[in-house]
């Protein structure tokens, strides 16, 4: 009987971070469409599971965590063997540089795509999406070359959690296109990703994503 449960939908970054996580550690799991459009996020099962009605949620053994980040540290610690300690090192020094890769990603980039998402489904706010916020990813892109400048990886030379958990959220970004001769260390990192083994589970969702957001930019003019 499968123990573990993931709550989602494809198009959520977030969720993708965990289910190539869960992917790269070869974990069984269920997972559960959670549907927003029918308001599954807002009954009283879910808000049982997670007060702040967002996913991804993990139930591991009846037992629940929220935040994608925490769930994919939770999941390599708990179930990753010798071979995916790269992933999240041991190493007290080499975890914090990748923590502080995953604070940049909840911190930074994230917000610059949560901050265009608001205008795409929240019916409150207004359609148009300002020139200055699209113009805010190209820092989150800028901050990541640096960090590419001298690693493949965000870390090193080895792809870990920060890797996964941001290029699933860059690649959300591609409705405001990588400038590649601008940014030829982080359009290679992004090649790179999509090479390994666990990444497959991100394309979908990512595809739908940009989609959905490229279809608004173009409806609604930009002020």
């Amino acid at each position: 009987m499968v123990k573990i449960v993931l709550y989602g939908f494809d198009p959520s970054p977030p969720v993708r971070s965990c289910l190539m996580t869960l992917k790269a550690l070869n974990v069984e799991f269920e997972y559960k469409i959670v549907n927003f459009q029918l308001g599954e996020h807002m009954k009283p099962e879910f808000l049982e599971k997670n007060i702040l009605h967002t996913v991804p949620v993990l139930e591991d053994d009846r037992k629940i965590i929220v935040d994608s980040h925490v769930i994919c540290t939770y999941l390599i610690k708990k179930y990753g063997n010798k071979n995916d300690q790269t992933l999240y090192p041991s190493d007290f020094y080499e975890r914090a540089i990748v923590d502080q890769k995953l604070y940049f990603d909840a911190g930074i980039l994230a917000p610059k795509l949560r901050a265009i998402a608001i205008h795409i489904f929240n019916p409150f706010l207004p359609n148009e999406i300002s020139q200055d916020k699209l113009e805010a990813i190209n820092e989150a892109y800028d901050f990541l070359e640096k960090f590419l400048e001298t690693n493949e990886y965000l870390t090193g030379k080895n792809a870990t959690v920060a890797d996964i958990c941001c290029v699933a959220t860059v690649t959300s970004l591609a409705f405001h296109p990588l400038d590649s001769s601008k940014y030829p260390k982080t359009t290679a990192w992004i090649k790179r990703m999509q090479q390994l083994p666990f990444y497959a589970p991100n394309e979908k969702g990512a595809n739908e994503l940009v989609t959905i957001f490229s279809a608004h930019l173009k409806q609604y003019s930009q002020v």
